[in-house]
């Protein structure tokens, strides 16, 4: 199979709180496309100013993967700044949020997995 870019949903929203909206390109259609073994595969897009509020994960964990632009990532209360290529992991029962705190939006890849 072969999802086109334009069948991709596409989702803005304040997440966790955060400020601002987030694009989010929905890579795989929920649960069963993950196996069961995960809730989430999106490409995630934050314009400057924007964020990801912080928040702790609870039977999953969360990995981003920076694709473009910088920002600062919270890791269980140490702010990280994160580039391009950069990789977060946050495992259960930890927090974490992001910020683009740039001038360019920034992307990542976001997926949770369950623990």
């Amino acid at each position: 199979m072969v999802r086109k870019k334009e069948e991709q949903e596409v989702i803005f929203q304040c997440v966790r709180n955060g400020i601002g909206e987030a694009e989010m390109h929905k890579i795989t259609r929920g649960e069963s496309e993950l196996y069961g073994k995960g809730k989430l595969f999106n490409h995630l897009i934050l314009p400057p100013g924007t964020s990801i509020g912080e928040h702790v994960h609870e039977g999953d964990n969360e990995i981003y993967y920076i694709l473009a632009g910088t920002g600062l990532y919270n890791d269980n209360g140490k702010i990280v700044r994160v580039f391009p290529g950069d990789t977060t992991i946050c495992s259960e029962g930890e927090l974490h949020g992001l910020v683009n705190d740039g001038r360019e939006p920034l992307e990542a890849i976001a997926l949770i997995l369950y623990s």
